[in-house]
């Protein structure tokens, strides 16, 4: 196989985050998210992704790498680097995450009893001040299914609420966390006025 025959689609979601899909897959299934280098040394893929400067984490999940980076880099430049970096591991032909890492992640049922501690706890107090709040629908694997509801549903900042909040509270106490899903339909609800936002 030769590095060209790797065809990635880069799609940015903000100025800190961007999905490359890669045309086959990557983490066969299964998804990790990757907090440091430190948690990446024993998966080359990730390691080679945390050698770049800007990379602040990494999503992989089956086809899609997530990377988030600090937010000081063009992502015409460091979405090149990444794309190349992805294609120097694939063409080894090894395996770019390490298998144990899966082995290691604890039960959905483990998961979603501390997911549903963080949104008690944390989430939903701070929500309720506006009148929202954050439902755990389901855990899958290591994936999180949310659904946002109350002044958040429909909400034009559920998106940043979701980013810089929730999600932040969840990794930072469920660092095994894999994807973490909004499930909402935010075109109904109190605030039917997130489509027109964007």
């Amino acid at each position: 196989m030769k590095p060209e025959e790797i065809r990635i689609l880069a799609e940015p979601q903000s100025e800190t985050s961007c999905v490359f899909t890669v045309d086959r897959p990557v983490y066969s299934d299964s998804t990790y998210y990757f907090t440091s280098k430190e948690s990446a040394a024993s998966s080359p893929l990730a390691s080679k992704l945390f050698a770049l400067d800007g990379v602040a984490s990494l999503l992989v999940s089956h086809d899609q790498i997530t990377v988030n980076q600090t937010g000081q880099f063009d992502w015409r430049d460091l979405g090149k680097r990444v794309g190349a970096a992805i294609r120097e591991q694939m063409v080894t032909g090894e395996p770019g995450i390490a298998a144990d890492l899966k082995n290691n992640l604890p039960s959905s049922e483990q998961i979603r009893a501390r997911v549903q501690e963080v949104l008690d706890a944390q989430v939903n107090p701070q929500l309720g001040a506006h009148g929202g709040f954050v439902r755990l629908v389901e855990v899958r694997d290591n994936n999180v299914l949310i659904q946002m509801g109350g002044g958040c549903q429909g909400c034009g900042m559920a998106k940043m609420t979701l980013r810089n909040g929730v999600e932040v509270a969840i990794r930072r106490h469920v660092p095994e966390v894999g994807a973490i899903v909004d499930t909402t339909d935010h075109a109904s609800g109190r605030n039917p006025f997130y489509a027109a936002a964007h």
